[in-house]
Order: structure tokens, then sequence, then C-alpha cells
């Protein structure tokens, strides 16, 4: 028993070190989703096969967005894979969301979307419930800070034109974007989200806050009020 256990791991660590040499020559280049992940999940489970992991976590979710949207408590509750896998894997979530945080830094938001775009679906179009969240920009349209201003249900979240404006004079913003998502994946805009634009916008202005857009998130795209024509 003692040999095959001796036999089967070193069998495992060939295996792994193939992997990592076909990453390290081509960049994931040429390799399956599951391979990319299997060679995540070396690092947080050690002297284990982890492909029927890898390969079952993808059955499972469908896509690697849908594993690194998965909240960790459910996937510390799947076998074989516990805390450290399941951190592994929302540090790599976070770890995206600051690199496209950082590629928003010292760009003109109002001619650079796609930047907001892809840092607001990495941020919150996995959430299983609605979230909102402001961007604060100075006068070149840059990005001073962002926040998640309030979180609600499955289906809505109250949110207070009010307060997004007293955050915005807090950052001493002279701009303003806010993001929400929509769980169910659809982006149209309710009535609700028409009128908290148009309540935003309203007391934003008497204040000298320009709100530049509203975007809705969702796994089936984007909805801009900007791009619509809708904030005039």
């Amino acid at each position: 028993m003692d040999f095959i256990s001796f036999k089967n791991s070193g069998l495992n660590l060939g295996h792994r070190e193939r992997l990592k040499e076909r990453f390290r020559t081509g960049y994931g280049v040429g390799m399956h989703d599951y391979e990319v992940l299997e060679l995540l999940l070396t690092y947080a489970i050690p002297r284990k096969d982890v492909k029927p992991i890898a390969k079952s976590l993808m059955a499972q979710y469908k896509s690697v967005n849908g594993i690194l949207d998965a909240a960790p408590v459910e996937l510390e509750k799947l076998p074989e894979m516990g805390p450290s896998s399941a951190t592994l894997i929302r540090l790599v979530k976070e770890l995206c969301g600051l690199y496209l945080a950082g590629r928003m830094e010292k760009k003109n938001l109002l001619t650079s979307p796609g930047s907001v775009v892809q840092f607001a679906t990495m941020k919150l179009a996995g959430l299983p419930h609605e979230a909102l969240m402001a961007i604060f920009l100075n006068v070149q349209n840059e990005i001073m800070a962002n926040e998640i201003v309030n979180e609600g249900t499955v289906d809505q979240v109250a949110v207070y034109p009010r307060r997004i404006v007293e955050k915005a004079l807090h950052h001493h913003a002279a701009g303003l974007i806010i993001v929400h998502n929509h769980p169910s994946g659809y982006t149209d805009p309710s009535e609700e989200d028409k009128r908290l634009t148009r309540s935003l916008k309203e007391g934003a202005t008497i204040l000298n806050i320009r709100l530049l857009d509203h975007i809705i998130v969702g796994a089936n795209g984007y909805f801009s009020f900007l791009e619509k024509g809708l904030l005039a």
C-alpha cells in the first residue's frame, strides 16, 4: 500500500510539473479552462490529483466566471475543497478587481466607458443580490474613489440619492458614475432605476456635481443611461 501511494504521488507530481511548464511556456494559450483551474488548485491542495475537482467545479458552475462569482462559504462545502481553496479562488477575483481598478486610473472615464463596465462587471455582476456602487471623479473625469453605497435583496436595493450626494461631497468629487447590478442577468432599467437616476441628477446638479452615467450590469451585458441618451 505504501509503495502504491508513493507511486501515485510521483505520477501526480509529474503531471503538476507538466501543467506548470505548459503554462510557463504559453501563459495558458492552448490550455482548457479546467486545466488552468486545475493548476490554480494545486497551490491550495497538495499531493492530490485535482483534475477531478477542477472538472467538477466547471460542471457545476458552467464557466470560470461562475466559479469566481461563487460565494467562498459555498465553495468550502464542496467535496475536496475546504477554506484554503475557496480563499484562493476569492483572492484571484479580488486581484482581478484591483487590476481593473488600476487600469481606470488617470483615464478620462467619460471617454473610456469600457474600463468602467469591465470593473463594475467584475465587482457586481456575479452577486446574488442587488448592490449599488458609486464611482467618484475629479474635474478631469478621473477616478478618485469607489464605494459600495448600499446592498439589498435579490431584486431590489433601497437607495437614497441624498446619501450618494453626501458621499460625493465627502470625496470632494466633481463628477459621479453610479453602477448597480441585476442578479437576473437582464439589464433593462426598471421604472425605479429611472426615477433614481432623475432624482440623483437633480440633487447632484444643485451642488455642482455632474452625474456622468448610470450603468446596470448583469450576466447578459450592461445598460448605460448615457449611451442610450437618458441623462439629458
